[in-house]
């Protein structure tokens, strides 16, 4: 058997702040493992592009708009969603300040749905969606258990409307996610 040693948010941050990471390493800390993220390709950028160009007037100064940046998650893990509506305020914001998590996915699908997705509900992030670029979908979950899973989950498509819960006055055309419309 092969004895892995997990990291602490903290131990991580550490490692960065001594530069043995560098943003250089494109990593982040999923569930105490360091991990490489996976590369960012032109359909990716333009739908992470899109979506700030969206949120932010939309929200004002309500939530901050963060694209890539990490949140916490304690104990052990850092990751970096593609957009995060966060309540206002400094650093890098835990669970309980996150409106909105959104990944946006073509080949980090089955690791966003299967490693990211159950750290995100554990960790009691109220609602995030799952951008399908191929599939070309969006699946809203909400109503995190500390199982890792959600209880409620919906799937939406061009001609539908999507609507954050926690800001149920931004309504988002699902065509306007793929850069249609």
């Amino acid at each position: 058997m092969i004895e892995r040693r997990r990291f602490t948010v903290d131990e991580y941050e550490r490692m960065i702040q001594a530069e043995i990471l560098t943003a250089d390493d494109r990593v982040e800390l999923l569930d105490g493992e360091i991990v490489a993220m996976t590369p960012i390709g032109d359909e990716h950028a333009d739908c992470v592009d899109d979506l700030n160009r969206f949120f932010v007037p939309a929200v004002g100064d309500r939530a901050r708009v963060r694209i890539q940046n990490p949140i916490r998650l304690l104990p052990n893990s850092e990751p970096e969603p593609d957009v995060v509506l966060a309540c206002p305020g400094r650093g890098h914001p835990a669970a309980k300040d996150l409106l909105l998590l959104i990944e946006v996915s073509d080949s980090s699908l089955e690791r966003d749905r299967k490693l990211k997705l159950p750290l995100y509900a554990s960790a009691g992030v109220a609602e995030v969606w799952i951008v399908d670029l191929v599939g070309r979908k969006v699946d809203v979950h909400r109503d995190p258990d500390p199982d890792g899973s959600y209880s409620s989950v919906s799937r939406h498509r061009p001609g539908e409307t999507l609507t954050p819960r926690a800001l149920p006055d931004i309504r988002l055309p699902v065509e306007k996610v793929f850069g249609e419309g």
